[in-house]
């Protein structure tokens, strides 16, 4: 009671003074004009398990800190214990929203590694799962953003854009979600010619439904007022914190790895960097938009200009052989069992290679011993980096726009703990 009684004098000393214009008494001790707050990791708008600990003036976010590392499964540590083949799988549980993206990049850092490259038919087939799978992301990007601030009808359009892809992944891979679609040299299985069909009426369709979300939220006052200069930042800042993909370009920056520095079939493949200049959550919302009809037209080209041929690179002590060879041929059968069971042995080195996915530059950097595993593996994710600008993003804002910003820069913490 003594104390119940001794904050009530507290209280009313602090509304006094407020009263009599004279705010020293209430700010003599600015560590008890501030509340503490914990967001997440439990919490629904910070898309997985994200701890923000937020110091608080009122309803203004005075501090961050974001802490990560409640999903850390040891990736990075599991492929020095597995084969290059084995942690393809692993790789589809990176940034689960797009898996076939993510395969593409490690086998890529693995090819660069051995000296194997995969065919062109391949490499097509590869460019259309990798962008089939950034539209994917970007539509749960826009569709969990915009229902963090109110918009539930998005959300629900943009999941049945997503149903209708991943009917054409279990076409194209034989697998809805978790694909390990990709193998090294190439790809598991080719692409058949109702998946062709099912490709081009997804593409011919989706402008249609595209549309639809841009009339929906572009002249919406309440998505406008909760995003519309919430969370900017500079492009100076935004490369100094390691901002890529979207993020970065929502700074007016035209960086795109597929431009820069290509890969696959790219430089073949004819398509713009989208870039926005006002830096806030508006901006890097409309970057995903436009990127996605960007991602609509390279699917198209790569459908136009796929030619015949095998799917995987003719190396037998390097890429796994097609089955029915391993089922008539004693040779095919070895290589197969060693491949399977020791893994292919790249030469001593290390190498890095970087690919432009659906959050930003994902990148592997392998070292190897000669041996059948990584001797080390480092993975850049690129949500992992764009976090680290939370506090400089939400610094001023109210707790309100820190749901908003969150979902502006559109982390995965699979990826991000990895």
């Amino acid at each position: 009671m003594a104390n119940s009684s001794q904050d009530k004098d507290n209280v009313a000393q602090i509304v006094r003074a407020l009263e009599d214009k004279d705010t020293s008494a209430a700010l003599q001790d600015p560590l008890e004009n501030y509340m503490v707050l914990n967001m997440g990791p439990q919490h629904p708008a910070t898309h997985g398990v994200l701890r923000l600990l937020l110091k608080l003036d009122g309803e203004t976010v005075v501090e961050c800190v974001p802490e990560l590392g409640y999903l850390h499964r040891g990736y990075e540590k599991i492929a020095e214990g597995s084969t290059y083949m084995e942690f393809i799988p692993h790789t589809d549980r990176l940034d689960y929203i797009s898996p076939i993206a993510n395969n593409v990049a490690y086998a890529l850092a693995v090819e660069k590694l051995a000296g194997v490259e995969a065919p062109p038919r391949a490499q097509y087939i590869r460019v259309i799962g990798a962008e089939l799978a950034r539209i994917s992301s970007h539509l749960m990007a826009i569709g969990a953003m915009a229902m963090d601030v109110g918009a539930m009808t998005v959300f629900l359009w943009a999941f049945r854009e997503r149903e209708k892809l991943y009917d054409v992944f279990d076409l194209l891979t034989g697998v809805r979600f978790t694909t390990s679609y990709t193998r090294i040299g190439g790809v598991a299985q080719d692409m058949t010619d109702e998946t062709k069909a099912a490709i081009r009426k997804f593409i011919d369709e989706f402008p249609k439904y595209h549309s639809e979300i841009i009339r929906m939220l572009n002249k919406n006052r309440i998505f406008l007022d909760r995003v519309v200069g919430v969370g900017t930042i500079d492009a100076e800042t935004a490369i100094k914190l390691s901002f890529s993909g979207a993020n970065l370009r929502g700074c007016g920056i035209a960086h795109d790895l597929r431009v820069f520095s290509p890969y696959l079939v790219y430089d073949q493949l004819s398509f713009d960097v989208i870039t926005e200049t006002g830096g806030d959550c508006f901006a890097r919302y409309m970057v995903r938009m436009r990127e996605m009809l960007e991602s609509v037209k390279l699917v198209r080209q790569a459908l136009d200009k796929m030619p015949q041929g095998p799917i995987k690179a003719d190396m037998p002590k390097r890429v796994l052989p097609k089955k029915e060879r391993v089922y008539n041929k004693m040779e095919e059968l070895i290589h197969d069992f060693v491949i399977v069971n020791d893994g292919i042995h790249p030469e001593p080195g290390e190498s890095y290679f970087a690919t432009e996915g659906s959050k930003g530059e994902l990148g592997f950097y392998i070292i190897s011993d000669g041996d059948g595993h990584p001797w080390r593996m480092k993975i850049r994710s690129p949500s992992f980096c764009s976090l680290q600008a939370l506090p400089t993003l939400v610094k001023g804002q109210m707790v309100s726009d820190v749901v908003a910003i969150i979902g502006s820069i559109d982390p995965i913490m699979g990826e991000a703990d990895k």
